[in-house]
């Protein structure tokens, strides 16, 4: 029963490995998988839509469509900081658990790089014994060039709901 629970975490963890865009949110590097990325664009005016959470900063205009946008500095609970000429959007499809796509925009620091990352450069998630601490948006810990960085599983960073709110808001 212990090797099939082995032989699982390492399948999961070989399925985890390809080319990620990593960037930057304080001193910290995560990282997506290019798969979900479509765009990198500036920061832009960004029009707020009232009773979303926090972190959802409100909706932009993108080409003629309406996104919404997340600040993941606030998602994570870091401070608030001031945006800059390396601050940008992220632009990413997240799969809804219906099944559903949505386009979303996400404020990072800075944009680092697109790295492919080995399947032996990654480890499971971190665990903890306090069950309130949640860590299932963290796809895996990659480590690379000597640094850590998170992998996320954008779908499960940004709420449905949340995202949801802010377009039917719109």
């Amino acid at each position: 029963m212990k090797q099939e629970a082995v032989a699982e975490a390492g399948s999961s963890i070989a399925q985890k490995a390809g080319r990620y865009l990593t960037f930057q949110l304080g001193d910290q590097s995560y990282g997506i998988s290019v798969l979900k990325v479509r765009e990198i664009i500036q920061t832009q005016p960004i029009t707020r839509v009232p009773r979303t959470p926090d972190y959802m900063k409100g909706v932009i205009n993108l080409r003629g469509k309406v996104i919404p946008v997340a600040d993941l500095r606030l998602r994570f609970g870091f401070e608030n900081a001031e945006v800059n000429e390396r601050t940008c959007i992220v632009v990413v499809l997240l799969e809804l658990p219906d099944g559903r796509e949505t386009f979303t925009g996400l404020i990072v620091d800075a944009v680092e790089e697109v790295l492919q990352i080995e399947a032996k450069e990654i480890e499971p998630a971190p665990g903890f014994s306090d069950a309130a601490i949640s860590t299932d948006y963290i796809s895996g810990m990659a480590k690379v060039k000597g640094d850590v960085k998170m992998l996320l599983d954008i779908d499960k960073v940004v709420s449905e709901s949340s995202v949801m709110e802010t377009i039917g808001a719109a």
